[in-house]
């Protein structure tokens, strides 16, 4: 939003305060004025002036007014908002002039209908009408259109028009703005171009925006604004590393009073370290900087801190209410999509077909939405959803779509194998599966039981019972044993079922299990009569047989052992 910053108070109200600085500048030209502290930008030091002045019974409500505006530019709007209110008590007739500015506190600190309604009561300004213009882009989409209407073609004007344009994701509209200003002044108005750079940002065009951001930096080096955007360009760019060392440059380079955007630094080292940090720096900044929850909730979810993440993110609602095009999209969209991966999460963690519900829900609003349809977020989205929803064919529809763009990446290898064997595609399945590199993965249960599977479905059982065999003992190898057990039975390769069932019968002694183990020496029985399996397997399934106390196992034994003398096959050492 661009108030008029000129003057604390529209009129010639300022100028013999101007006036009179200037004086006692020039009787005192080594201490810096009020003049130089604003001139400078340097709302700290006004601020420290005005209020020591203040202490020394020098007080006045023209340096009143200056202290307000040095406060309102310090983003101090709660201290601003109360000197204007004490003012206006003070003097009626300044207090009417004094409305627009009362207002456009109200506006910075959230307060939209108060804002609304002391701007409707201030004289007929140019400040006025861009509050009510901005109020109305928070709350009316056709009261923003008519005030819109209202506007004129000044630059403070057109700049709010930019600025809506930009909040509501038209940055192309936004930047089309700035341009034609910075052709009418771009001398005078250098820091458009930092307007023009984070546009470029939003559209993702990292070094286009970097480009743009050099003719700023070059005359405002210390820019806390313009250093933190170039960061945010090399860390998307780059890499974290080097966001950072623009981050510590600038802080190095600051005299310590320096307080603007601090809490916006931190909270972009701790993303750019990789989330180090974030739980001294992220939690009080939440409800600040719109970010720092969504970073936290992700910070929590790499974590595995599920419950977290969820608690942190389930009552917060999407900064506008729908997905449609011309909204705040970036945001947002990550609002929706963390929402439905933390209750993904959490749900699947829990067993909560409830929560995975909800979760269904939100990746089929981001993914079936108008804008989001055809983006990359979106179709992941819809595979998410599908998933949820175990519609693996649908799910690989999405995926095929984007897979070209995540060729490297684990957890999208590993979803993809995931889909492609719950389809029956356990070949390729297999491939996916394999060029997982990260070792997190590679370690997860349902990782190894996919793998496992796909193995035996590929005909290569020896692979599936050496995962097993690399494993210590436990629920998951328990598990493990059972999916060989079942799937090699199913699929006709006996031998590894009869291992499998062997090693379950001897952790737990069910009917179920020896039935499998029987069943399973039955089959090698009849691979090895059909050559299908070598003879000397004989004696080992003999040797499983033995091990087990049943009636049957003698009745078995004998058939085997009647075929082996029949057909010179050596079983002698077992009898």
């Amino acid at each position: 939003m661009n108030m008029s910053r000129v003057k604390p108070v529209g009129g010639a109200a300022a100028a013999p305060a101007e006036r009179k600085i200037s004086k006692a500048g020039k009787k005192k030209a080594k201490a810096p004025s009020l003049v130089d502290f604003i001139e400078g930008r340097d709302f700290t030091g006004a601020v420290t002036l005005l209020e020591f002045e203040k202490s020394m019974n020098k007080r006045s409500a023209e340096s009143d007014l200056w202290l307000a505006y040095s406060y309102f530019h310090l983003t101090e709007y709660r201290k601003a908002l109360d000197i204007y209110l004490r003012l206006s008590q003070a003097d009626a007739e300044l207090g009417q002039r004094l409305l627009s500015n009362v207002a456009a506190c109200q506006f910075f600190l959230g307060n939209y209908t108060e804002a609304q309604d002391t701007a409707l009561s201030a004289p007929d300004t140019a400040l006025k009408h861009r509050i009510l213009f901005h109020v109305a882009g928070k709350k009316n989409e056709d009261e923003t259109r008519e005030r819109h209407q209202q506007l004129a073609d000044i630059v403070e004007d057109q700049l709010s028009l930019a600025a809506i344009h930009y909040l509501r994701g038209h940055h192309q509209e936004a930047i089309d703005v700035y341009k034609r200003l910075l052709m009418q002044k771009g001398r005078d108005f250098l820091a458009i171009h930092v307007y023009v750079a984070l546009c470029y940002y939003k559209l993702d065009y990292y070094d286009v925006s970097g480009q743009v951001l050099n003719s700023y930096l070059q005359v405002h080096r210390d820019s806390a604004i313009a250093t933190n955007l170039k960061a945010c360009g090399y860390y998307r760019l780059c890499h974290g590393k080097a966001a950072e060392a623009e981050i510590k440059a600038l802080q190095e380079t600051s005299s310590p009073s320096f307080k603007f955007a601090k809490d916006l630094l931190e909270h972009n080292l701790v993303v750019f370290r990789g989330g180090q940090g974030a739980l001294q720096v992220l939690p009080p900044l939440v409800g600040t900087i719109p970010e720092a929850r969504l970073n936290l909730v992700i910070y929590y979810l790499k974590q595995e801190d599920f419950q977290s993440a969820y608690d942190l993110i389930k009552d917060s609602e999407p900064s506008t209410p729908s997905l449609t095009v011309g909204t705040r999209r970036t945001t947002r969209l990550l609002e929706y999509v963390l929402k439905g991966v933390a209750h993904a999460a959490l749900g699947q963690d829990l067993g909560s077909r409830d929560i995975l519900r909800v979760a269904q829900q939100y990746f089929q609003l981001v993914g079936g939405s108008a804008s989001e349809c055809d983006t990359i977020p979106g179709r992941q989205c819809m595979a998410s959803c599908y998933f949820l929803m175990k519609q693996f064919s649908d799910v690989l529809v999405y995926l095929t779509s984007v897979k070209t763009y995540f060729y490297n990446d684990d957890s999208f290898n590993f979803n993809f194998g995931q889909a492609k064997a719950s389809v029956g595609q356990f070949k390729e399945a297999e491939e996916y599966f394999l060029s997982v590199q990260s070792e997190k993965i590679k370690a997860d249960h349902i990782y190894v039981t996919w793998l496992a599977r796909c193995y035996i479905m590929n005909q290569k059982p020896s692979f599936a019972w050496d995962l097993y065999m690399k494993m210590e003992t436990s629920s998951e190898s328990f598990s493990l044993l059972l999916h060989i057990a079942n799937d090699c039975y199913k699929t006709g390769q006996f031998y590894y079922s009869a291992k499998a069932f062997d090693v379950l019968e001897k952790i737990d002694n069910s009917p179920e299990h020896w039935e499998g183990k029987r069943g399973a020496c039955i089959g090698v029985f009849q691979m090895i009569i059909a050559n299908r399996e070598t003879r000397d397997t004989l004696k080992e399934i003999i040797r499983m047989l033995r091990q087990t106390v049943n009636p049957q196992v003698d009745y078995i034994i004998r058939i085997m052992a009647r075929w082996a003398k029949a057909n010179v096959v050596p079983i002698d050492d077992l009898e």
